[in-house]
């Protein structure tokens, strides 16, 4: 007597993003979307995490879910070996590059604030002036001079201007220095430039090469713009309730905010 063949998984890969998605106030994770994930895991599925933060900024995110896996870090610009605490792919941006784009920026909507991510496993978050850090839970080291940005190799800046909010401020970097670098909007007060070439999207498709997992079999949670291209690559976008309207036009499903477990709450109905 044979036995049945066992169901199809729904997905092979599950991709997650960090703030605004899997994570709750505090930098934690719920009991209930600890389960579900554990549970997608013993049904087969993976589990790769997918943040804007350098990979020195998500460790203890990681460490606390008891994490071993490929994380994707930096914007898509990291690929890290959470086990071995390496990384195997890693972009940098052009110093030189960054500062003509600033510079572009500001010819056009005058002073902006920045902060640049160094490149490394164990790489600080440098502060220029005027820029205010609003995650409490990542250490930073404000620097005297935008020149002390550009120190050691940095794989993004971030900017803040002192008017315009996030949506305006992505829209005027993008008509100006888009040609030249990728501006992304990541979070509240989070506008973004990266290495042209480097999203979400590329470095998801290199770490799901890695895991040996197609798009086609990979489900996607975000909540932020940044979120746009990762949607793009998977064959399923989920979007949080508190997703910015950006990604929610581009969704396949909403579901709840990641203070209500929305993550938990697909992969109950996924991986019954």
């Amino acid at each position: 007597m044979t036995s049945a063949p066992l169901p199809a998984l729904p997905y092979a890969l599950i991709a997650t993003d960090l703030d605004g998605t899997l994570l709750r106030a505090g930098d934690t994770v719920s009991a209930r979307s600890y389960a579900a994930l554990a549970r997608a895991r013993a049904a087969g599925a993976q589990h790769i995490i997918v943040t804007g933060r350098p990979v020195p900024q998500v460790r203890h995110v990681l460490d606390g879910l008891g994490y071993t896996g490929l994380a994707v870090c930096g914007q898509g610009a990291q690929v890290y070996d959470a086990a071995a605490g390496t990384l195997l792919h890693s972009v940098s941006m052009d110093r030189e590059l960054a500062e003509v784009a600033l510079g572009k920026i500001e010819a056009e909507i005058g002073e902006v604030y920045a902060a640049v991510n160094q490149e490394g496993v164990d790489a600080e978050m440098l502060i220029g002036p005027g820029y205010r850090m609003w995650h409490p839970h990542l250490p930073t080291v404000p620097v005297p001079r935008r020149a002390d940005l550009w120190a050691e190799p940095i794989n993004k800046v971030l900017l803040q201007h002192p008017e315009l909010d996030d949506d305006e401020l992505t829209r005027v970097a993008r008509g100006v220095v888009g040609h030249l670098v990728n501006v992304t909007m990541a979070g509240e007060h989070t506008v973004e430039l990266q290495p042209p070439g480097i999203d979400k999207a590329s470095g998801l498709a290199r770490a799901a090469a890695v895991l040996g997992v197609p798009p086609e079999s990979t489900i996607a949670f975000g909540d932020m713009p940044n979120d746009v291209p990762m949607f793009a690559w998977a064959a399923h976008g989920v979007a949080m309730a508190n997703a910015h309207r950006e990604l929610v036009a581009v969704a396949d499903e909403l579901t709840l905010s990641n203070e209500e477990d929305g993550i938990a709450v697909v992969l109950e109905r996924l991986f019954a």
